[in-house]
């Protein structure tokens, strides 16, 4: 299993910083989130263990939204990575999952998030609430089959 803050990381080694690309922290959660689901649909398992939570603005990881919540809503700088710290299926994923959302800004992702069950139902229950991996599995499921 991954850890989360290697898997954050490799998000932000994936920016092109010259390209004009860059990743606040609203939206390396969403990414995390994304990967979360798809890693649970595909493989029947979750990529990190770190609860993805409910809050106003969508799902987080409460640890990793407060290593970066130091640079606001500016632009994380880009990372270093270690590729050995991820196996080859888990950065296939990744690389997937940046691929397809990263090109969205942190507001869609954010306004996506909102319109998806799993966190619908979370925040149904209270702000900060745990979005559930089954719930996560179960909707994600519907969008690779």
């Amino acid at each position: 299993m991954a850890d989360v803050s290697n898997v954050a990381r490799y998000f932000l080694s994936l920016v092109e910083e010259e390209a004009g690309d860059d990743l606040s922290n609203l939206k390396l959660q969403k990414l995390l989130y994304y990967a979360q689901g798809f890693h649970l649909a595909l493989f029947d398992r979750p990529l990190f263990e770190s609860d993805i939570r409910a809050w106003t603005h969508g799902p987080v990881v409460a640890d990793v939204y407060h290593a970066y919540k130091h640079y606001g809503s500016s632009p994380i700088p880009r990372a270093e990575f270690d590729m050995e710290s991820l196996s080859r299926e888990e950065q296939d994923l990744l690389a997937e999952v940046y691929q397809v959302y990263g090109q969205y800004s942190a507001w869609k992702l954010r306004n996506m998030t909102h319109d998806e069950a799993p966190w619908v139902a979370a925040y149904a229950q209270g702000p900060d609430s745990i979005i559930s991996r089954g719930a996560m599995r179960d909707f994600f499921l519907t969008l690779v089959h």
